[in-house]
């Protein structure tokens, strides 16, 4: 099933339930992949699911900048309704990598590429992000590159 499928599914599934943080999260997730798509390929374009994932967490990054500017602030009701939206975003990621298999897939990547200075970490982040398939998210195997060419 697409996400879009999935989407307008999870829409029906929380108006039955009357889930109004799901169905307004979920809105603005169609909303956001419509508007990308809109932007990459045109009005009947629909977006694969690599670009598709980028848009979720985009979404999700987003929503984690509110709840440090709110907490910031205070106003921890706010804060805890975009970590709810969070949570419902979340779903539509694939399952992360654990730390070791993060570890494991930067040793491979390191090693098949040669990299053995900081200069290289470009390519290797570029091959690791392929690699990873969206189960790991750039500041993960960024820290975890850094650590290795040091």
């Amino acid at each position: 099933m697409s996400l879009t499928a999935q989407l307008t599914e999870d829409i029906k599934t929380a108006m039955k339930a009357r889930d109004s943080i799901t169905l307004e999260t979920v809105r603005a997730l169609k909303s956001a992949l419509k508007y990308a798509a809109i932007e990459k390929l045109g009005a009947e374009g629909e977006l694969q699911d690599a670009d598709a994932l980028n848009v979720v967490r985009k979404e999700i990054k987003k929503r984690q900048d509110s709840v440090a500017s709110y907490e910031q602030a205070k106003r921890q009701d706010l804060a805890d309704k975009e970590k709810a939206e969070i949570a419902v975003l979340e779903k539509y990621l694939p399952v992360a990598m654990s730390a070791e298999e993060v570890a494991k897939l930067v040793e491979v990547v390191i090693a098949e590429l040669g990299a053995t200075s900081k200069k290289e970490m470009g390519a290797v982040m570029k091959a690791l992000q392929e690699r990873s398939g969206g189960r790991a998210d750039g500041r993960t195997l960024s820290a975890e590159v850094s650590k290795r060419l040091s």
